[in-house]
C-alpha cells in the first residue's frame, strides 16, 4: 500500500492574492494604525510616525533576508540586545620566525649564565659583551 507523502510544507499558503496570512495582517494592520494616527494626529504631526510604521509594515510584508521572514530577524535582534553575553578572552602566541627565536633563546641562555654566576652585567661590561658578539661575528663571515 503506497502513501503519498506531502511535500513543501515549509511552504505557506497564498490566500489574498500574492499574499500568505500573516503579510496581510502586517499591511493591513500597518494599514489600519497609519490611518488611526492620521486621523488624531493630522498629516503634519503624524507624517514621522506614520512613515516609520508604513516602513516596518512594507519590510515585514516584503523584505526575506536570506529567504526568511522579516520578523526572525527582529525576534534574534530582540533576543541578542535582552540577553547576557560571555565574552571569553583567548591568548593566541605570535608565530615567530627563526631568527627571533634563536636571538630569543640566545638571550635567555645569557640571562640563566649570569643568574648562575651571581655577577650582573653593568652597563660597560654589557657593551664589551655586545662588542665582542659583533668581533666574533664578523670573524665568522671573513671566514666562511
Amino acid at each position: 500500500m503506497q502513501f503519498k507523502v506531502p511535500q513543501f510544507l515549509e511552504i505557506e499558503d497564498k490566500i489574498f492574492g500574492p499574499f500568505t496570512f500573516k503579510e496581510f495582517a502586517y499591511l493591513a494592520g500597518g494599514a489600519g494604525l497609519c490611518y488611526t494616527l492620521f486621523k488624531l494626529l493630522g498629516i503634519w504631526i503624524g507624517a514621522i510616525p506614520i512613515l516609520l510604521i508604513a516602513g516596518l509594515s512594507g519590510a515585514l510584508t516584503f523584505y526575506h533576508p536570506n529567504g526568511k521572514p522579516f520578523i526572525n530577524m527582529i525576534e534574534a535582534g530582540i533576543k541578542f540586545a535582552s540577553h547576557d553575553r560571555l565574552y571569553i578572552w583567548k591568548r593566541h602566541l605570535n608565530k615567530v620566525n627563526k631568527q627571533e627565536q634563536e636571538e630569543m633563546k640566545a638571550a635567555a641562555v645569557l640571562k640563566q649564565e649570569t643568574l648562575q654566576n651571581g655577577s650582573r652585567l653593568s652597563g660597560s661590561k654589557l657593551r664589551d659583551l655586545a662588542w665582542s658578539l659583533d668581533v666574533l661575528d664578523m670573524k665568522k663571515e671573513e671566514n666562511n
